[in-house]
This record gives structure tokens, C-alpha cells and sequence, in this order.
């Protein structure tokens, strides 16, 4: 069977393809080997290396970096999610002198990186306006800043790529903008668009690093501090493990929860009925709407 994009490979092609995975397996299995054989002979792997991570207090000095990395990407990603829908609300205006402040409102703070965020609002806001901002509101303001502008192009797009049908027929049944935009084309956009919303907010709880830069206590930060410790050895690379581990372990978490909640909104989509609440009935409405039209 073939197909005008795509031609399927024969006996010659697969032999060829598995050749090149078991070679592809190999090199990758060899340079993880490299990596960790230099890890052991320069003693990456030795007790005196890792001594520091068996102190309660260090381990409590973690715990506390932890909780204070999820605190930002908490309220910063409260903070996005909604700066994102009212940037994308604006900038689907129908009115130029609304929706264009928003469009460069997004188009600047998208195109600046967070590290330059946070730097501006810790290093350069200060001096500049005789204010002296906490490490803390550095970041978070920056991680809203940034992945609030990114995210109001994902709702955007999710909503344009809806049916303009939605809209008219909306309109048609004597729905006012905001509640066809409440009602039938938000909920529709965020459920087609969570698996990118998803992504960002995992970039969100990933960005919270660069807030060592700005001294805020995270744990890249404590991780840099514990691995520069002379008395145990230098320990960057335990450090850089131990901070990894966590890393990879909330983004894991995420992912986990923003799947459940995927899957939950979409059996909810199934299971209900045409009394469970407004919002569902005006966009049955406002589809069946849509077919007469």
C-alpha cells in the first residue's frame, strides 16, 4: 500500500533501517558508557562527593528549594494562563485601537528572554526607579511576562483555528461577544490547545532555574552553592544530579496531573448531558445553529 506522501519500505529499506537502529542504539549506549566510566574514574561516584547530601540540613536546604521553585511557578502560572486569555481576547478585538496595544504588548514581551526579564526587573528597575524588588517578584513577574505573551498566541490560535460558524452562530441565536467568546469559543480552544498549554506551563516550571541569577533561592541556586563547597570535594556534578532528579521529577508530576486533567475533560465531554450547565448548552446551540445555516 502507498500512499502520495509516503511510500512503504521494503524487505531492502527495513533490513536497512534496522541496521541503522541498532547502530543508532549502540553509539548512543556507547557515549552514555564514556560519560559514566570518566564519571567514575575522576571520582564523581565517590562517598566523599555525595557526604553532603546525607546532612539533614542540606537535605531539609533542598526540601526548602523545592517549595519555594513550585511557589513561583504556582502563581506564575496562575499569572500566565491569565494574561495569556485577556492579551488573546484583545488582540481578537474588532476594534484597531484595542487589539493593536495588545498585539505589540504580546510581540515585545514574546520576543525578550526571561533571563533578560528577570535581570531588568532585579538589576535594572532598582536604580532606575529607587525601588528594590525581591528576587522572589523578579521572577515570577518575568515568568508572567513571557509565558503569559506566549500563551495568548495559543489561545488565539486555537480560537481562530475554530469554525467561524461557531461565532455566527452564536451571534445568530442572540448571544452577545462576550458570551459567545465565554460560551462556546474558550472552551473549545483551551480543550483543543491544552497538550501546547500543557507544554508551556512544563517550560513555566523548568524557567524558575534562571532564577538563580537573580539570587533567588531555588534549586539551581542551592545547587550551585552546595557543589561549590571546597571541604567535600567540589561536588558540581552530584549537584547538578541531585538537581536534575527534582527537575525531571516535578516536570514528571505536571505532566502526569495535566494528562489526568486531559483525559477527565474529555470524558466529561462525553458523558454530558444537555443539563449540565450553560456553557455546553449555548455551544450545542450555537453548533446545531451553525448546520441550519
Amino acid at each position: 500500500m502507498t500512499s502520495v506522501l509516503y511510500d512503504a519500505p521494503g524487505p531492502k529499506a527495513r533490513s536497512r533501517h534496522r541496521l541503522f537502529g541498532v547502530i543508532s542504539v549502540v553509539v548512543i549506549l556507547a557515549i552514555v558508557g564514556f560519560v559514566i566510566w570518566r564519571f567514575i574514574e575522576t571520582g564523581q561516584f565517590s562517598a566523599s562527593k555525595w557526604q553532603i547530601f546525607t546532612f539533614a540540613r542540606v537535605q531539609q536546604t533542598l526540601l526548602d528549594a523545592t517549595g519555594a521553585t513550585l511557589s513561583a511557578f504556582g502563581v506564575a502560572a496562575v499569572g500566565s494562563l491569565i494574561l495569556g486569555l485577556v492579551l488573546a481576547v484583545g488582540r481578537l478585538s474588532d476594534h484597531p485601537w484595542v487589539s493593536r496595544p495588545f498585539h505589540w504588548f504580546t510581540e515585545l514581551f514574546r520576543a525578550i528572554p526571561v533571563l533578560i526579564l528577570m535581570m531588568l526587573l532585579y538589576y535594572g528597575l532598582p536604580p532606575a526607579l529607587g525601588v528594590k524588588w525581591p528576587p522572589y517578584l523578579a521572577v515570577v513577574v518575568a515568568l508572567i511576562l513571557y509565558n503569559g505573551s506566549v500563551l495568548a498566541e495559543v489561545f488565539r490560535a486555537g480560537i481562530e483555528a475554530l469554525p467561524k460558524g461557531q461565532r455566527e452562530a452564536g451571534l445568530a441565536i442572540g448571544l452577545r461577544k462576550s458570551q459567545v467568546m465565554q460560551s462556546i469559543l474558550l472552551p473549545q480552544a483551551v480543550r483543543s490547545m491544552l497538550p501546547v498549554i500543557i507544554s508551556q506551563l512544563v517550560v513555566t516550571l523548568k524557567d524558575t532555574a534562571l532564577g538563580f541569577i537573580v539570587t533567588y533561592n531555588e534549586i539551581l541556586f542551592q545547587a550551585k552553592f552546595f557543589g561549590s563547597q571546597v571541604q567535600y570535594g567540589t561536588p558540581i556534578v552530584p549537584s547538578a544530579i541531585v538537581a536534575g532528579v527534582l527537575y525531571v521529577g516535578m516536570c514528571l508530576i505536571l505532566s502526569g496531573l495535566a494528562k489526568l486533567a486531559e483525559r477527565q475533560l474529555r470524558r466529561s465531554q462525553k458523558v454530558a448531558g444537555p443539563k449540565k450547565g450553560a456553557p455546553l448548552q449555548a455551544t450545542q446551540a450555537a453548533q446545531g445553529a451553525a448546520e441550519t445555516i
